[in-house]
């Protein structure tokens, strides 16, 4: 089954070209990977985390950064600064649990981002959140990632 067949063939086409034009404007494969993944985590969606791990590993992201993905804060050493911007913004952005992305999250982001990777940053983590909604509310089981 493919991500399109889970929804309206023009819905999922728009929700393609979101993720995707999100993932070129970023301008870092890798990188794009690691906060799909993390967001897939927060949201629990298997589907996309098996999807997204096996990408990251064709794009270059090392095990010990997918291993400790989940836990990047206290990961000293392994993410730079650039990617717990990156990781940090997901959160916010995914979870909004005060209503809104606190101020020193976003501007911390903004400080390693500029203002065209930043809207492609938030672009890349709506599209990702919009994604898990759909496979976790549609039961997609992993394992069925064709590249």
């Amino acid at each position: 089954m493919s991500r399109t067949d889970v929804l309206d063939r023009e819905v999922g086409r728009a929700l393609s070209a979101l993720s995707a034009a999100a993932k070129m404007g970023l301008g870092d494969a890798a990188l794009a990977e690691l906060v799909v993944i993390r967001a897939s985590q927060l949201n629990h969606c298997a589907f996309c985390l098996d999807m997204h791990l096996a990408l990251a590993r064709e794009h270059g992201v090392s095990e010990k950064q997918l291993d400790l993905v989940a836990a990047w804060e206290e990961a000293e050493g392994v993410f730079d600064e650039r990617e717990r911007a990156a990781l940090a913004l997901t959160e916010a952005v995914t979870v909004l649990t005060e209503g809104f992305v606190a101020d020193d999250v976003y501007a911390t982001a903004a400080r390693h981002f500029d203002e065209g990777r930043l809207a492609h940053l938030i672009g890349l983590v709506v599209a990702i959140n919009n994604w898990n909604r759909v496979m976790v509310a549609r039961r997609i089981p992993p394992g069925g990632y064709r590249p």
